[in-house]
């Protein structure tokens, strides 16, 4: 099975792993970010590792949010150096000593004479007594030479592009308006210059005020009021991810840590197009429903298209205009909607947001299934197909389709069968423990749960579920499979069977299925993929006579009970199971030939 995407090893240990995207390449001058997980443990390795991914990602836009410095920008870097500039001068000037306070140092250095503290014998003593008067008396004329040298030698540096005395204010604006201006570019240079320039017309205004003339206005163009909008930054430890972290511990409503991963991913692709610096209370209708619109156009697995690699979001919006990939459905987007919207309705139970702004900004579902079941000629189309019949490699999907002498026997072959005869999702099959399938009362059983070994999860409590084994699974050779495992002293069901860096089963398979019925004919579009071997059992059951409310807990659709979890049925409860499971049959189904290899010598 292929590792996790972004998971690299070097040795025994692991490392993350990430493209830089192209158009930050030059930035970071690698095309590669990549750090040491610190552990040789593939399991732990892919715990650490989307955390990682995340921050880089995080960091990407960041860059890109910072990285434009824009005329609004360096209007307002010259409007507040000139301000600045004066402000200072006026601050300044209101602590300068005043005439009365001159005389007062001069009758407090006469008493320290006549009280002999000061004596002519002591010359240094005397110098160093007046000299505290005579700084008092030259201080405005001291300060007014000080800004008239500054000013002459700004206009020096501006006619020789020497930077050196306005950069310490260059990059205090940089700083504190958080923009990615690289030191030596030219817009540095610029920014430099226009913030000269603005110092200039500052002190120039203060010489004038010098001789009590406070008329004075700019006369270089550039230095105006700052009438712009000016990109607002978030207030430290308050940034839209900083306050998910914080609603994640406290996890208001109890969700399961997969549902929260989610909502994470979510909530960074809403940071992900307003910026990691946007302040959350300007998260409104407006920004809501303009992210809703680009997610409306972007288009399915551009991650995995070569098109789009290294663009942002909108960049890939835009260039599928000409690509022309089909979007994601309404059901994505309202999935995406739904973990932010849980995180806007923490933020105004807190006070960040007045009210929830993706409140009733979901999209009105479909009434059209998405997912269809198999037809029975379809299925047999399948499965005499190369992946179950025989193809020419199992480790790589393009291979799957071409016949061959490989015989895939993992979880790849048995999930689908399993879950066409009983109704049970692919993550919950992908899961099963050795000990999950087991003998009740002389019934073959799978007991779908949480409890045991290994890291286990279901969707809802009512999940947990006792499954029976169909008869047609038996034939197949489905204990042969588990008895051979637990001689081996294996401890799961399908060892091979791997959850990714999201925590989701098999999604790999799952991704790689539907294309695979793709590439032999049977999918066009949207309609037909794992979850259509449950619709299929589900259909199964319909055409034997049961009603959906008689058979929902054979499919997990029901309260969670403590039998369910403990696997632990009465005897009448046990023989309806087997019943049920036992009605799903496909007339004209024909899987004969996909018995393994020991079910047919057993046979013989």
């Amino acid at each position: 099975m292929a590792r996790a995407t972004y998971l690299d090893r070097r040795g025994a240990t692991y490392y993350a792993r990430l493209d830089v995207p192209l158009d930050l390449v030059g930035h970071y001058g690698t095309t590669t970010r990549k750090k040491s997980l610190r552990t040789k443990d593939e399991n732990e390795a892919k715990k650490l590792l989307w955390p990682v991914i995340e921050s880089w990602r995080a960091e990407f836009e960041e860059v890109r949010a910072r990285r434009e410095i824009t005329d609004d920008d360096k209007a307002l870097a010259v409007w507040q150096d000139y301000e600045a500039t004066i402000g200072g001068y006026d601050r300044k000037q209101r602590a300068m000593p005043t005439p009365d306070a001159a005389a007062a140092e001069l009758q407090r250095l006469y008493r320290r004479i006549d009280m002999g503290e000061i004596s002519s014998d002591d010359f240094v003593g005397m110098i160093n007594a007046y000299t505290d008067y005579e700084l008092m008396l030259r201080a405005r004329t001291d300060d007014a030479n000080l800004r008239g040298r500054r000013l002459h030698a700004l206009k020096g540096a501006l006619t020789s592009g020497d930077a050196n005395l306005i950069e310490p204010a260059v990059k205090d604006f940089i700083s504190r308006h958080r923009l990615l201006v690289d030191a030596g570019s030219d817009e540095y240079r610029e920014l430099c210059v226009l913030m000269m320039r603005a110092e200039i017309e500052g002190l120039q205004r203060t010489l004038e005020r010098d001789t009590g003339d406070f008329t004075g206005t700019p006369k270089d163009p550039i230095v105006r009021p700052a009438s712009g909008k000016i990109r607002e930054a978030a207030a430290p430890g308050e940034t839209i991810m900083e306050l998910f972290d914080i609603y994640a511990r406290e996890n208001p409503n109890q969700v399961k840590p997969d549902t929260l991963a989610q909502a994470r991913r979510d909530v960074g692709l809403f940071v992900e197009y307003v910026g990691s610096t946007f302040p959350v209370h300007r998260i409104d209708k407006k920004a809501v429903r303009e992210w809703k619109a680009l997610l409306l156009q972007y288009p399915i697995k551009a991650s995995e298209t070569n098109a789009f690699d290294g663009m942002s979001r909108s960049q890939i919006v835009k260039h599928n205009e000409t690509v022309k990939k089909p979007t994601i459905s309404t059901t994505t987007v309202n999935r995406y909607l739904s973990g932010f919207s849980a995180f806007c309705t923490w933020l105004t139970n807190h006070g960040y947001l007045t009210a929830n702004p993706a409140a009733d900004m979901f999209l009105k579902k479909s009434k059209e299934k998405t997912t269809k079941p198999f037809t029975v000629d379809e299925m047999n189309v399948l499965f005499k197909s190369p992946f179950f019949t025989g193809c020419q490699n199992d480790d790589a999907p393009r291979f799957w389709s071409k016949p061959g002498n490989v015989l895939i026997r993992d979880h790849r072959f048995w999930v689908p069968l399993i879950m066409l005869f009983s109704g049970a999702r692919p993550a919950e099959i992908a899961q099963l423990g050795i000990d999950d399938v087991r003998q009740d009362r002389g019934h073959w059983i799978m007991h779908i749960t949480t409890e045991g070994d290994g890291d286990k999860s279901v969707k809802t409590a009512g999940s947990m579920r006792v499954v029976p084994v169909h008869p047609e699974l038996v034939k197949l050779g489905l204990l042969t499979h588990h008895a051979d495992l637990k001689k081996q002293g294996e401890k799961r069901f399908f060892p091979l069977a791997e959850r990714n860096e999201r925590g989701q089963m098999i999604a790999t398979f799952s991704r790689d299925f539907p294309r695979y019925l793709t590439k032999i004919g049977l999918k066009e579009g949207r309609g037909l993929s794992l979850y259509s071997f449950r619709h299929g059992a589900a259909d199964a059951l319909r055409r034997a006579g049961f009603l959906d409310e008689q058979f929902g807990f054979i499919l997990g659709h029901t309260s969670g009970t403590m039998t369910q979890r403990y696997g632990t049925l009465p005897q009448g409860m046990l023989e309806q199971r087997v019943e049920l499971v036992n009605s799903i049959s496909y007339p004209g189904l024909v899987i004969d030939h996909l018995k393994t290899a020991d079910m047919e010598e057993e046979a013989a």
